[in-house]
């Protein structure tokens, strides 16, 4: 008998012209605690539902929402925000799209059989002749709910709101240049079409690749009309530059999940996707196939060890057959434990050829960060310069440790980070970089790869700068300079052995620095040349 009235009353409601749902459902999440009990409600859900309601309300017409997989967004946006949409309002035109139709049909059909299932909940009746999954209508109203895959069509429907849910299946789609215009295409010349005034417009998805749909949208967002909330799963803000979290997280801070998913859970996840993975579908950030400084596939990797296990000192190695060992810092700014990450490396030279043989990552307070640069040390006792970079704690660094530890060597850059990534590309183009495989390495290459292949545009630079460093003092400033002369020389006469390349990678081009005369060689200053490798090209970039 009490849902009989509830329905009186909010038929009644309906004849007066306003919903009762406004007060009984303030947010999507309270719709989707009544429908069902077990919905968890995160910070990150609960941002999500200010920016739907913003949407419901006209304060936001396009919204670009990016977050980590299987935390509920989909549920939130697609089933939820709808059905709570058309309970205020059940004169609002929706339509959903996806990567097929058979995923929007779904999310069409729970939202259907949610109404229908709850009559005294929403006041609301499906029409019968308009019932199926794909397209259903509100009994004596306009409103309703339409389903699409990215290939199929909107012709004669007027859209209110329109909700692209993962437009984007998979990796290989992703890659796929064809299926990104065609999703690209479905944009311009279907959905856009369909617009009112006053069309709302809400894209939500896990990023997979730069030139995503996201991507586009904002890339050719002229009007600064797109609002676009990336959460990633891990805060990787930067306080110094003015950034913050949209959840108000300090950097390093895991995202509470509406799965349960703890720290250890994230790191696990981190560890087992690989750098590339977490970087796009888990912090929102992909980085581009083909960097716009180091390319992916000018670096080389070796599978056998440099290195051996000291005799005397079982935690250090011992680095043979190499002609010079060298370590590179690139410090944080802070004596916190900011967003700024510290970075050490350890580099072999052999020849023209130089090897990144070990690498730290980390988030460190400045007592931290001394306890880390004295442990590398002893781990690698071979490491005759260590070059830090004398800004931030470097100086701080320096002035602490270059009494205790010898061969500190500190590095006043002159130039902007472009500019010194720029210089020693031709180093890279020309296959004189490796790091190490699977097999062998002591940490995760493929973070290095990815951060150097989004800069200069990345959340984060640390690798890109430490690599730099140590590449220009090894084979630009030094006498490993002679070593790559020496090595184009031979080059230039066809005597060079060039390493095989490993499977799937592009062997370096020939004509690596066109620039770079390989004859003038011969007959010129080393210091000459030196200049040039370094200025020539790439003076006067930003």
């Amino acid at each position: 008998m009490s849902s009989d009235m509830d329905a009186l009353a909010l038929a009644a409601d309906r004849l007066e012209g306003r919903s009762d749902a406004v007060d009984r459902y303030p947010t999507p999440h309270d719709l989707a605690r009544e429908l069902d009990p077990r919905v968890v409600l995160t910070p990150a859900l609960s941002l999500l539902d200010q920016n739907l309601i913003d949407a419901a309300e006209g304060r936001c017409r396009r919204l670009i929402w990016t977050m980590p997989p299987q935390e509920g967004k989909s549920q939130r946006v697609s089933r939820t925000f709808p059905a709570w949409l058309l309970a205020r309002d059940p004169d609002k035109r929706i339509a959903i799209a996806s990567y097929e139709l058979g995923t929007a049909r779904r999310w069409g059909r729970a939202i259907r059989n949610d109404i229908a299932a709850n009559p005294d909940k929403f006041g609301l009746r499906i029409r019968r002749d308009t019932a199926s999954a794909a397209e259903w209508q509100i009994q004596d109203h306009a409103g309703g709910v339409y389903s699409v895959g990215v290939q199929g069509a909107l012709t004669g429907r007027p859209v209110d709101v329109l909700i692209i849910d993962d437009p984007i299946k998979d990796r290989a789609q992703a890659e796929s240049l064809v299926f990104r215009e065609r999703v690209w295409d479905f944009w311009t010349d279907t959905a856009r079409t369909r617009f009112g005034p006053d069309t709302v417009v809400i894209v939500v998805l896990t990023r997979w690749h730069e030139d995503d749909l996201a991507g586009r949208l904002l890339a050719q967002d002229v009007r600064g009309e797109w609002r676009h909330i990336n959460v990633p799963a891990q805060a990787d803000h930067d306080p110094n530059q003015g950034q913050t979290d949209p959840l108000g997280r300090a950097p390093g801070e895991y995202l509470i999940s509406a799965r349960g998913r703890t720290a250890k859970d994230w790191e696990e996840t981190r560890q087992d996707v690989g750098s590339r993975t977490w970087t796009s579908l888990y912090q929102g950030r992909p980085s581009p196939t083909t960097g716009d400084v180091w390319r992916r596939q000018w670096w080389r990797r070796y599978g056998t060890p440099l290195w051996s296990q000291d005799a005397d000192r079982p935690d250090a190695y011992r680095v043979e057959e190499c002609d010079q060992v060298i370590m590179s810092w690139d410090m944080a700014f802070k004596d916190t434990r900011s967003s700024d990450y510290v970075v050490g490396q350890v580099w072999a030279r052999k020849g023209a050829d130089v090897y990144l043989l070990d690498q730290i990552r980390k988030r460190l307070s400045f007592t931290d960060t001394l306890a880390a640069f004295e442990a590398m040390v002893k781990r690698w006792p071979g490491a005759t310069a260590k070059l830090v970079e004398d800004k931030a704690n470097g100086t701080a660094v320096i002035s602490t440790l270059k009494s205790k530890v010898p061969g500190i060597i500190a590095v006043t850059p002159t130039e902007s980070k472009y500019a010194r990534a720029t210089a020693v590309s031709p180093v890279l183009e020309a296959g004189n970089v490796f790091l190490p495989e699977k097999a062998v390495e002591l940490f995760d290459p493929e973070e290095l790869i990815d951060e150097a292949a989004a800069f200069p545009n990345a959340a984060h630079d640390d690798m890109v700068d430490a690599t730099s460093q140590a590449l220009a003092y090894l084979l630009l400033d030094q006498t490993g300079a002679h070593a790559w002369i020496a090595h184009y020389r031979a080059k230039a006469e066809g005597t060079t052995t060039e390493p095989e390349p490993q499977a799937n990678e592009e062997p370096p081009a020939d004509d690596a620095s066109p620039d770079l005369d390989p004859y003038a060689a011969m007959s010129e200053d080393p210091a000459v040349i030196r200049k040039r490798m370094r200025d020539a090209r790439f003076r006067g970039q930003p």
